[in-house]
């Protein structure tokens, strides 16, 4: 029987301790529970993890992708690839034949379409996966965009190439609930949903439930800064039937520890049973 979960970790929005979370699982999970852990960040537009668990990287391969090249000896300009592409990524104008790669999807349609055999695909870089290890025997995985890239779905996709089926799989999602996120929860057993309890973290948290909802990805809530603004949080979940699964107080003293790169298990040992207890609830949701 397969021991594997993979859980994404998420948030409507960016700042609510979505990686502060992630990471203490992590390391809670792998120090107190006999099954392997691996920590993937998804987030490979402003990857940050490596921050909290400073990972050895072993290892670097880049991401590519293929790109139309034009053979102007071959091609007649005949605008058949234009009319192909459903990203603008290549126009005739005149005797000219541009190409616009930043736009390109790496679809093959022009190449394919063209009756002269005047395209061919090229390899473009757009990103790299990093792979690395902690000191606590954690295996790190993160993307990491090329800057001016657009197609960072691509690295996403890298990333999780190297989710193990036997292993317990945490995903760090980029915030929000635009395309990178909803690459990111897709197939996952579980996503976990950071947020806070404020009208914003509310109105985002509405939306990314629906979401995981639209994704056919079960999800349940962790209540970060607890303490602060109004029940809107607690009366939403309840409502929507949505699992509270921990809350984390309002503290200072915690935002001082990530700020000088430290998890919240690391700094605080007596969370590690209760990140324990959040990985129980979750398995419980998906049996």
């Amino acid at each position: 029987m397969s021991t594997g979960l993979t859980i994404s970790v998420a948030a409507g929005k960016g700042g609510t301790g979505k990686t502060l979370v992630a990471t203490s699982l992590a390391l809670a999970v792998n120090a107190n529970v006999k099954r392997r852990v691996e920590l993937l960040d998804c987030d490979v537009e402003e990857p940050n993890a490596h921050l909290l668990l400073h990972p050895r990287i072993v290892h670097t391969a880049d991401v590519m992708m293929r790109v139309p090249q034009v053979n102007k000896s071959l091609c007649t300009r005949c605008g058949i690839c234009a009319d192909t592409c459903e990203f603008s990524a290549i126009a005739v104008i005149r005797d000219a034949v541009l190409t616009f790669p930043d736009l390109c999807a790496g679809c093959g349609a022009c190449a394919y379409a063209c009756p002269h055999d005047a395209i061919i695909e090229v390899d473009r870089l757009v990103g790299v996966v990093e792979r690395g290890v902690t000191d606590d025997g954690i295996d790190f995985y993160a993307g990491r965009t090329e800057v001016g890239q657009q197609r960072s779905g691509l690295v996403t996709r890298a990333v999780k190439q190297e989710i193990h089926p036997d292993m317990v799989s945490i995903l760090d999602a980029p915030p929000g609930t635009a395309c990178p996120m909803q690459e990111a929860v897709e197939d996952a057993d579980f996503c976990v949903l950071v947020t806070e309890p404020t009208p914003f973290g509310l109105s985002d948290l509405k939306v990314a439930v629906e979401t995981c909802r639209e994704l056919h990805v079960p999800c349940g809530i962790v209540l970060n800064r607890d303490g602060v603004g109004d029940a809107g949080v607690d009366e939403y979940c309840e409502a929507e039937g949505l699992p509270l699964l921990m809350r984390i107080p309002h503290d200072r003293s915690i935002a001082e520890a990530y700020s000088r790169g430290e998890a919240l298990v690391t700094a605080y040992p007596e969370w590690s049973p209760r990140f324990r207890e959040l990985l129980g609830r979750i398995e419980a949701q998906t049996n």
